[in-house]
């Protein structure tokens, strides 16, 4: 059986690298504007932007693979499978993306060898991969698996069964651990210091609180994590001062409300309007998919404060809008100026606790100070807002990778004890392969989630924390697929929390920036533009 060679698979990420350069000209010499090139060639960009991040996520791996044999079996079992889908999306378009059939038949003579059942059944046999983290982060991962198993493990599935509110203790409890102020700076009552381990500590506390609920846990930490990168992308020193301690000792929980019935990721287009008033802005018109808007204490709301639409993105300005809590059931909000607020809340068939919500303003009151970055802020909203959608998409890369854990850790724990046929299910080959699969996707997944965290944390990563975020949230819906098809039957029941895991991953490639318009309009728009 092949033994793991690195540079072998350094050498096969070289080639695909080749060709994905050589699509990305293809598709950028089509049209002299690289939205008409990306429109005409929808289908190879979007495949295009889906294989770059695979084949990122492959090169993050090969520092790991060089930490121990297990490491670099799982290491050429992710590069094998990550080639072959590349090659397996240019049969048939070869002329498109302009691979030659040498660089085609050497994908195929290094990754045959990797994907061979006998070399996944040795992967599958070694066991859970290893992390590989500092010891300040394990203690981080061991404080935060505590907490999860402890508080949250216990009500996660009847949450989900139920639809019922995320508990207060939930809450208050992630609120002592300091969880809301991993990622705001200690000048402003968070806990984080200015090093790329505050960045790696949001996804490892996230990973974790994931692994046993997305909504209950996870989840929790996004809101205020969005919110506070927009204050410190354009916020006034005041704002900084009043609203970061507040976020960060979990005194005010925030939603993000962005998204409108005909305006999902087309955000330049929202209509949502705000109007100036004496003493602040009334604000008018739908919002909707505001998840956890009850709970919330205040809302992140992008609106448009100049009506010449034309301007497009902008005319757009973004508001912290305070609000009283509410039960998860739906709500109407009164003030006392004559603003009006409904909250309708939106059925799901996963991700139930958080609650989302279509929302109604009728001439609901802003105060002027709540208008981020002041009069400076007004028509720069959109790029705040984006600046707190950067971090949001690593946050979601990181509960990505919970959920796969977990539906992982049920399927090896079922397949080892459920016999079948006289042997157990994992004793099976195709078990065996499927199983090492999931464990080399989880390894490189978090693996290229530490490399973009490290990469945000010196100010760039930007293109990355896209790029993890399309690779990582389609690789948990095949992970936790796999994992309900490992348990049979049961799998389809509620009774086993794979069940929650399988449609808790199915949103994940929704929110924070649906897929198709994520892969489109910035990965293969960044790649064409700097072809």
């Amino acid at each position: 059986m092949t033994k793991p060679d690195l540079s072998a698979a350094e050498r096969a990420l070289e080639v695909a690298d080749s060709i994905l350069r050589r699509a990305t000209r293809s598709i950028a010499s089509s049209a002299p504007d690289p939205n008409e090139a990306i429109d005409a060639n929808q289908v190879v960009a979007y495949d295009l932007a889906h294989t770059a991040a695979a084949v990122a996520t492959g090169r993050a791996m090969l520092d790991y693979g060089s930490r121990g044999d297990g490491e670099a079996a799982l290491t050429c079992c992710f590069v094998a499978d990550a080639l072959a889908d590349l090659a397996a999306r240019v049969f048939g378009r070869e002329g498109v993306w302009q691979a030659t059939s040498a660089e085609l038949e050497a994908i195929r003579d290094f990754a045959g060898p990797y994907r061979d059942p006998r070399f996944l059944a040795s992967v599958c046999e070694q066991g859970e991969p290893p992390r590989h983290l500092p010891e300040e982060l394990e203690m981080v991962r061991d404080t935060y698996r505590r907490f999860a198993e402890d508080r949250i493990r216990p009500v996660a599935d009847e949450i989900h069964r139920k639809n019922l509110d995320i508990p207060e203790e939930i809450i208050s409890g992630l609120a002592e651990l300091g969880t809301f102020g991993l990622s705001i700076p200690e000048s402003y009552g968070g806990f984080a210091g200015g090093s790329e381990d505050d960045y790696l500590a949001m996804c490892v506390a996230t990973e974790e609180l994931s692994r046993v609920s997305l909504c209950a846990g996870g989840s929790l930490i996004t809101r205020p994590e969005i919110l506070a990168r927009a204050l410190e992308a354009g916020g006034t020193e005041d704002q900084k001062r009043h609203w970061l301690p507040k976020l960060a000792s979990g005194e005010v929980m925030n939603a993000v409300a962005v998204t409108e019935p005909d305006y999902g990721s087309d955000v330049a287009n929202i209509k949502v309007s705000a109007t100036p008033t004496e003493g602040g802005w009334l604000i008018n018109g739908v919002k909707t998919w505001c998840t956890f808007a009850a709970r919330a204490d205040v809302l992140s709301l992008l609106a448009r404060t100049d009506p010449d639409r034309t301007k497009g993105h902008r005319g757009l300005s973004l508001f912290i809008v305070p609000k009283e809590r509410a039960p998860g059931e739906g709500f109407i909000l009164q003030q006392s100026t004559g603003g009006r607020l409904e909250g309708r809340p939106i059925d799901t068939i996963g991700y139930r606790g958080m609650h989302s919500y279509e929302l109604a303003f009728e001439n609901w009151f802003v105060p002027a100070e709540n208008l981020i970055g002041g009069e400076e802020g007004l028509g720069k909203g959109f790029y705040y807002q984006m600046a707190g959608f950067e971090n949001g998409r690593l946050q979601t890369a990181a509960r990505a990778v919970g959920v796969m854990q977990a539906a992982y850790e049920e399927a090896v724990s079922y397949a080892s004890e459920r016999r079948v046929f006289g042997s157990a299910v994992i004793d099976y080959q195709l078990s065996k392969a499927k199983i090492a699969r999931m464990a080399a996707m989880i390894a490189a997944s978090r693996q290229f989630m530490y490399d973009v965290a490290r990469r945000m944390a010196s100010g760039g990563g930007q293109m990355e924390a896209s790029m993890i975020k399309a690779y990582v949230c389609k690789a948990a819906e095949w992970v936790t697929r796999e994992a309900m098809q490992l348990h049979g039957g049961f799998g389809y029941a509620e009774e086993y929390p794979v069940s929650r895991f399988f449609v808790d991953a199915r949103v994940l490639s929704i929110f924070e920036g649906a897929d198709e318009t994520l892969c489109l309009k910035v990965i293969a728009r960044r790649l064409i533009t700097e072809a």
